[in-house]
């Protein structure tokens, strides 16, 4: 018996790099999985997750909309676990708010709005970054252990212009805030770059620059923040 059989989550932005792979994993260990993406008529954002070994018989696509309170509930309802791991990543934004920040901050919270709504939901698993942890004045050497009162300061991204960093930070505060006013269980994973193989048909945006790193395209690997 597979550790996920009998099991139901569900993976929101599963179209992603990140959660292409967790809807891989998930399907391989037996869980049945329910899959959102904003547009299910998009070829590129599916096919991929229709050729996974598994999803005919436990792979369900769901249309949801992370600006839209309400969109997640029919797909969370019922589930045992959630994986949330999408989130609004550009090099060059022109209005931060609009961009990264509120749809970063919104969309982690109209998801956990929707957890709050199932019962069934026994634990979240966010994906959230290192840009969210490791931006503040704190002492920081190979003695001090980064727990989870480490957080970047909002007010030195805002001024060093680092949205994304910005957005990924509130959001997970944002996110925290939530579940311990709705006693919901989760997991926060602060990953840094995020390189491998792609399963889905079009480079996202973290693998880009080693792309160019690897086909000479640019020379230096620029900080992003």
């Amino acid at each position: 018996m597979s550790i996920g059989e009998g099991k139901l989550v569900c993976v929101t932005g599963a179209s992603g790099y990140v959660a292409s792979w967790i809807v891989k994993f998930l399907l391989e260990h037996g869980y049945t999985v329910r899959a959102t993406v904003r547009d299910p008529s998009n070829p590129k954002k599916v096919e991929h997750l229709v050729k996974l070994d598994g999803a005919k018989e436990r792979w369900h696509l769901f249309k949801a909309d992370l600006l839209e309170e309400g969109s997640f509930d029919s797909a969370i309802q019922g589930c045992d676990g959630v994986f949330r791991t999408a989130s609004p990543a550009r090099h060059i934004v022109k209005d931060p708010q609009a961009e990264l920040i509120g749809p970063a901050v919104e969309g982690t919270l109209n998801v956990l709005k929707s957890c709050a709504k199932s019962p069934s939901v026994k634990r979240v698993v966010l994906t959230s970054s290192t840009a969210a942890v490791q931006f503040n004045e704190r002492h920081k050497s190979s003695e001090v252990v980064v727990d989870g009162t480490w957080y970047s300061d909002p007010d030195f991204c805002r001024e060093s212009k680092m949205w994304y960093a910005l957005s990924k930070t509130l959001a997970e505060d944002a996110a925290w805030k939530f579940v311990n006013e709705n006693r919901i269980d989760m997991v926060v994973i602060n990953p840094t770059t995020v390189a491998g193989p792609l399963l889905q048909p079009e480079v996202n945006l973290s693998v880009e620059p080693i792309l160019d790193l690897i086909n000479v395209v640019v020379h230096t690997f620029k900080d992003f923040g």
